[in-house]
């Protein structure tokens, strides 16, 4: 009876979890393409650590999944969604890049192939207790069964890739570096869709952190050039290419106003104090972020004038 109550206690103890992940918003882009769209807040116990868009793409035995969320709950979460839109079994997993909010919920997946760059796969199994401590940190509680799960195939910096996947024409595109040193993106050119991670974010502050915040912003100008009809962001609503000008436009402004107060001598405090920030107050992430990306930004440019 004891073993009985215990086991019934387990289970109730799953469900409530399983409940407190917020529902996914599932945006049809075509008839084999479908951006699941998460929170766009910070990892919360509230939200359990969803914060991702992910990118499912039926292919013609099997089913693609981009980007699977920061635990293995959370992948669980996703693959039910996918579950629901296809009765195909999700054979392979990509990831933009090693960032765990993107990457940890591989281990739902346990017989998909993984494949994400070169650089984010060495950064992943890096940053793993990193990582694992943010989301463990957040939710007040220890994840037992997430962890990292690297790609098995890998596409190096500096590539566009044409590859064909279960009857899907996809081109992996490896910048030599923007968001991190290791993301990628997916283009599908028979869509016109593009897979940006999170390169491309929308109605948030991007975060700089392990940015190269120059190429990043010349890797946006590159996006905004292709014949794009849709691009599915790494957090955010879909975006349209004229969405990806306004993020070009803003980073490339936010990047010379603090390069014009480096060359006159301020810090990166006193280059705050100067700038106009009225066009990131709005966004998702203003109090949180914008310190920490001047401060990135600065030392960046003051790397490059040495």
């Amino acid at each position: 009876m004891q073993r009985l109550f215990l086991m019934l206690a387990l289970l109730f103890s799953t469900a409530t979890l399983a409940a407190a992940i917020p529902a996914t918003q599932v945006k049809k882009v075509n008839d084999r393409i479908y951006a699941l769209l998460g929170p766009m807040e910070l990892p919360s116990k509230a939200n359990q650590g969803y914060m991702v868009n992910s990118t499912l793409i039926l292919g013609e035995t099997s089913a693609i999944l981009i980007d699977t969320g920061f635990t293995d709950e959370i992948g669980a979460h996703l693959a039910a969604v996918v579950a629901k839109l296809t009765k195909k079994p999700v054979k392979a997993i990509i990831n933009t890049h090693h960032h765990g909010d993107h990457s940890f919920g591989n281990a739902a997946f346990p017989g998909a192939k993984v494949i994400s760059s070169e650089m984010c796969r060495k950064l992943l199994i890096e940053g793993e207790g990193e990582w694992l401590g943010i989301i463990q940190g957040a939710l007040g509680r220890k994840l037992p069964n997430t962890r990292a799960v690297p790609a098995t195939e890998v596409y190096a910096s500096k590539t566009k890739t044409d590859i064909t996947l279960d009857g899907v024409k996809l081109t992996f595109w490896v910048p030599e570096a923007a968001h991190t040193a290791g993301d990628m993106m997916i283009w599908l050119p028979e869509d016109r869709v593009l897979v940006g991670g999170d390169i491309t974010v929308n109605q948030i502050t991007p975060n700089f952190r392990d940015a190269n915040v120059k190429l990043w912003i010349a890797t946006l100008g590159e996006v905004q050039a292709m014949p794009a009809k849709t691009i599915i962001p790494g957090h955010g609503p879909l975006m349209t290419p004229a969405d990806v000008g306004k993020l070009h436009q803003r980073m490339a402004r936010l990047y010379a106003g603090i390069e014009a107060g480096y060359k006159a001598g301020l810090s990166d405090g006193e280059i705050r104090k100067k700038l106009d920030l009225a066009e990131w107050k709005p966004l998702h992430h203003y109090e949180e972020q914008m310190g920490g990306n001047i401060n990135k930004a600065y030392l960046e440019i003051e790397a490059a004038a040495f």
